[in-house]
């Protein structure tokens, strides 16, 4: 790949580290493997490590980016590989739904780890408007996002991604596969939306109350935890001991305590 057209530094204050190891970009693009018809959307382009051989591959591709000194380079650059659209926008302020149209989008992208987390959130938002998603992001917060209950990493993340997602860590990546090398390492992880009938939140803000204020105070019971939205009769209704921490309550536990609090809060007569 070359990087000719590219003659700005990584900006630190935009979390930018420019992927350039061969055989994990081979093995990103592996992992998307496009497919004819398929609508792909690349978070971040940075300076097109994964966009041209994802466009040699596939012939198009849109791109999200924020930077305005890598719009320029990347349009050139891209000519010779295929057909790029460029969103010329902060991701956080994108409608996926709307970009995806009546179909649905394939994201992929190596996410600045700073903005990681809201980035995650965002997509699910749109998450009916997107087949799935492969992104590299910090080890951390591939592990938090996979953990189960038991786990030290369990937590608020892992929960609400799971509830909604597939989520399936596939590689790791080592810092010097990057320009400059991040402090951390990274892994790439693929998120696969849940059908929406197989999802059961029944109401998402309470879903989320009851996941946030779970593990807002890990030490806490969810007695003590969750008293601002119900009482120990409430958790043990559903078969969940008010005396377990949030990092013991398995995800379909958090959807059927935050679908009951959600039907209790409607009252009779409410659908």
């Amino acid at each position: 790949m070359s990087t000719r057209h590219f003659t700005e530094p990584a900006k630190k204050h935009l979390g930018q580290h420019f992927l350039h190891d061969r055989r994990i970009i081979d093995m990103i693009v592996q992992a998307v493997d496009p497919k004819p018809g398929d609508r792909l959307v690349e978070i971040g382009p940075g300076q097109g490590a994964i966009t041209f051989p994802l466009l040699d591959r596939h012939g198009e591709l849109t791109v999200i980016e924020f930077d305005r000194d890598l719009i320029f380079p990347l349009t050139e650059a891209a000519r010779a590989h295929g057909t790029l659209e460029v969103i010329h926008r902060d991701v956080l302020t994108v409608d996926f739904s709307a970009v995806a149209g009546e179909g649905q989008i394939r994201l992929v992208g190596n996410l600045p780890y700073n903005l990681s987390s809201p980035i995650l959130f965002h997509a699910l938002d749109h998450a009916a408007a997107i087949r799935d998603m492969v992104f590299m992001l910090q080890k951390e917060v591939v592990d938090r996002m996979a953990a189960g209950p038991g786990s030290k990493v369990y937590g608020r993340l892992g929960v609400m991604l799971q509830a909604y997602c597939h989520v399936t860590p596939l590689f790791d990546v080592p810092p010097a596969a990057f320009r400059p090398p991040p402090k951390v390492d990274s892994a790439v992880v693929r998120l696969v939306p849940r059908a929406p009938e197989t999802i059961g939140v029944a109401d998402p803000a309470m879903f989320t109350a009851v996941v946030r204020d779970a593990f807002g105070q890990r030490r806490k019971t969810l007695r003590n935890a969750l008293s601002k939205l119900c009482d120990a009769a409430a958790i043990e209704a559903v078969g969940v001991r008010p005396d377990a921490r949030a990092e013991q309550i398995e995800v379909a536990d958090f959807v059927r305590l935050a679908n009951s609090l959600a039907a209790e809060a409607a009252g009779p007569g409410h659908a």
